[in-house]
């Protein structure tokens, strides 16, 4: 899996997330933004996502 080029607003997580599961990113942004309803640990995923996974390579597909 990686951050989105194509599809990235803040760091391209939920791009990603759509890139790799074949989803629109509105789709991931809108349920990750209703998940922030419920109590949990949603934003510190999203932080830990973006400094741990890669960045799309540029020859990467849907880059």
């Amino acid at each position: 899996m990686y951050r989105s080029r194509k599809h990235k607003i803040i760091a391209g997580v939920c791009g990603g997330i759509a890139e790799r599961y074949d989803m629109s990113p509105t789709v991931v942004r809108a349920l990750f933004l209703l998940s922030c309803l419920l109590p949990g640990p949603q934003f510190v995923i999203y932080l830990i996502m973006w400094v741990f996974v890669p960045k799309a390579p540029a020859h990467y597909p849907y880059a």
